[in-house]
Order: C-alpha cells, then sequence, then structure tokens
C-alpha cells in the first residue's frame, strides 16, 4: 500500500512535534510564542515536505526554519522582557528535595529570558539539541566563530544572572575557546 505524502508528514509531526515544542519555548521562553513559533516552523515544513523527505532534511530544514524566524521576529519587535526587581533570587532547596528541581528550572528560565534571541538560540542548539559548532552554524547560517563567541558571551551572562545554578550543577566549566 502507497502512503500519501500527508500522512507520512503526520508521521513526522507526531514524532518530533514534543522535541520541536521544546525547542520553540527555550527560544521564546513564552508559552504561546512557543505555539505560534513551532506553527509556523511546521507550515513552513509542510509547504516544502515533498522535496525534504526525498532529501531526508526534514529535522535540519525545521530546525533552521525556527531559529530564523524567532530571529527575525526579534529584530521585528526588539521587545524586551519585562525585568521585575525583587529582594532576591529564590534559595535553592536541599538537595533531593522536589522543589530543588522546580526552582533550579525557574531560575534557568528567567536568567534565558534575559539572553539575546542570538544566545539563546545558539545556547538551545549546542546544548539542547546537541549539535557540533560546526552544525549549529549551518542551523543559524553564521559562522563557527559566532558561534563560539555567542555561546561564550552567553554562558558569561547566565554566570552573572544567575550564580546559583553554578554551584547547583557542579560548577562545570565550559571549554569554549
Amino acid at each position: 500500500m502507497n502512503r500519501g505524502v500527508g500522512e507520512d508528514f503526520e508521521d513526522w509531526v507526531g514524532a518530533r512535534s514534543a522535541s520541536l515544542a521544546r525547542s520553540a519555548y527555550l527560544l521564546t521562553t513564552d508559552v504561546q510564542l512557543a505555539e505560534d513559533l513551532l506553527q509556523d516552523t511546521l507550515a513552513r515544513v509542510a509547504q516544502h515536505w515533498p522535496e525534504l523527505s526525498r532529501r531526508g532534511t526534514p529535522d535540519a530544514y525545521a530546525r533552521r526554519v525556527m531559529h530564523n524566524l524567532a530571529i527575525d521576529r526579534w529584530r521585528r519587535r526588539q521587545v524586551r522582557p519585562v525585568e521585575v526587581a525583587v529582594e532576591g533570587r529564590p534559595e535553592l532547596a536541599v538537595p533531593g528535595d522536589d522543589a530543588e528541581a522546580v526552582t533550579r528550572r525557574v531560575v534557568l528560565r528567567d536568567a534565558l529570558a534575559r539572553l539575546t534571541t542570538k544566545q539563546r538560540a545558539v545556547l538551545s542548539l549546542r546544548f539542547y539539541e546537541d549539535l557540533t559548532e560546526v552544525q549549529a552554524a549551518q542551523v543559524l547560517g553564521c559562522s563557527v566563530s559566532t558561534v563560539k563567541s555567542q555561546t561564550r558571551h552567553a554562558l558569561e551572562r547566565l554566570r552573572v544572572l544567575a550564580p546559583e545554578l553554578l554551584s547547583a550543577f557542579g560548577e562545570v566549566e565550559e571549554a569554549v575557546p
């Protein structure tokens, strides 16, 4: 039985949508914006599905489209996250406590929201998608040195914005030249 293009696309969406949704959230730090970004990404993939499925590159194309759309939206809007003054950052809970993981995720989310879109994109590709510097550069359409410098700047900024994460994660030094 010959499967239609629509069924192949639906299978791919079913297999990849959760991962793409997480990537969209990492890029936008907002659930509604992430849903919009995912929907727009899937629409673009659907437009080119026959060629992408034939070449076997829908994942790479979807990542590139998603990151480019996120950066384009940032450039158009130039909306910065609203910063709210608080007396201090939440204390990390005692190890073994479920609240510790939740607190760490909230602190990380808030810190990521204060990075530039390009910095979030680089961190998402390098550490969430586990792409090499070369692969991340290809997705973003930039040089490898740009990926390296954006990664270095983003990690430095995270160290300033959320120093408590370093101790929570065991202060792993990142080797970024």
